[in-house]
């Protein structure tokens, strides 16, 4: 009975492993994660230089900062691989800080693992820490302890954000590598790849709508493509507007130019009509209306007092203000306002 029970969880836990596999691969940010430094688009500095480290076996302490979805993990997980070859399972270690951002996860897991000694010939081991800007002041503090203790037997790849979070003590110990996000062409070329290989009939309206959303975010246009994908439809940019929950940059412009012209009832009725018809989030619409400002061809001191109002309006309503009211009163200074500076 005890060996059946123990039959029986095994072929539970292979189905469960099973399904995650599945799982995965039906992400398409998954399903074409480069699984090598030269199958990553864009980045060629950062790249050129982690290539060099695979070359002559040397790597440093890692600090790789940058917007998200610009292929941080990505090339992290790529250049330990490459520097591994069969024994990356046994070598590698990846950790999210979000995910536990206390001093404990330092003491415990990633000491742990800096300090057993690496498998088979490699000459360390690689720990690869995710939103390590997560992490308290106090487990940064012993993280950079833990970096210079077992230094010989592991190699840390910190992952952020923002590098001003993290410690100078850190930051001096790493080799810093920036991040920029991705140009349009790298973009729509892995978009027009992914649709050819997945079958999916991406117009080119589609791929300007994606850009125009993800702006540079390689993660969230292939999440975009994929979600697009699922309406069965060709992937237009009526389709992608509508899936992401974002107001096309045509009717958000042409409200503002009502509101500029004096329109300001068919400017109203166009900004209940996002909010309510189409679904748009007041947060996303006043971020939308900020970047469609230079549209409007204002003098540069009323772009100025245009702007700094938008930016006023966009914390009231992330503070929970009204979003209609709030938007009205910003077209209101669009049509009135922005010609009264002192």
């Amino acid at each position: 009975m005890k060996e059946s029970k123990q039959i029986l969880a095994v072929k539970l836990k292979h189905l469960q492993d099973m399904e995650g596999t599945s799982m995965d691969l039906d992400l398409w940010t998954e399903k074409y994660r480069p699984p090598s430094l030269s199958g990553i688009i864009g980045q060629e500095s950062v790249i050129d230089s982690l290539k060099k480290f695979v070359e002559n076996k040397v790597v440093p302490h890692c600090l790789f900062t940058g917007p998200p979805g610009t292929s941080k993990t990505t090339a992290a997980m790529a250049m330990a691989r490459d520097f591994f070859g069969d024994s990356f399972e046994r070598n590698f270690m990846e950790l999210n800080a979000s995910d536990e951002r206390g001093i404990d996860v330092v003491r415990n897991q990633i000491k742990n693992f800096a300090r057993t000694m690496p498998s088979g010939n490699a000459p360390f081991k690689i720990l690869v820490l995710d939103e390590a800007d997560h992490l308290t002041s106090d487990a940064q503090h012993a993280l950079r302890r833990t970096m210079e203790s077992y230094a010989a037997s592991c190699r840390m790849v910190l992952i952020c954000n923002y590098s001003s979070r993290i410690i100078p003590p850190i930051q001096s110990r790493c080799a810093i590598f920036r991040f920029s996000k991705l140009s349009e062409d790298d973009i729509s070329g892995r978009l027009k790849f992914v649709a050819k290989k997945e079958n999916v009939d991406l117009a080119p309206t589609g791929i300007e709508a994606i850009l125009y959303l993800t702006e540079g975010d390689m993660r969230a246009a292939l999440n975009l493509l994929q979600a697009a994908s699922s309406t069965g439809e060709k992937v237009t940019d009526e389709v992608v507007y509508s899936i992401s929950g974002r107001a096309n940059p045509e009717s958000v412009r042409q409200m503002l130019i009502d509101a500029h012209k004096g329109r300001y009832v068919d400017s109203l009725d166009s900004l209940r009509d996002l909010i309510y018809r189409q679904g748009v989030s007041p947060i996303d619409l006043v971020k939308q209306m900020h970047r469609e400002v230079d549209s409007l061809g204002l003098e540069p001191h009323k772009r100025m007092v245009i702007l700094e109002h938008t930016a006023e309006i966009e914390f009231r309503v992330g503070e929970g203000a009204n979003g209609e009211i709030q938007l009205a009163s910003l077209l209101a200074r669009i049509g009135t306002g922005s010609d009264s500076v002192e």
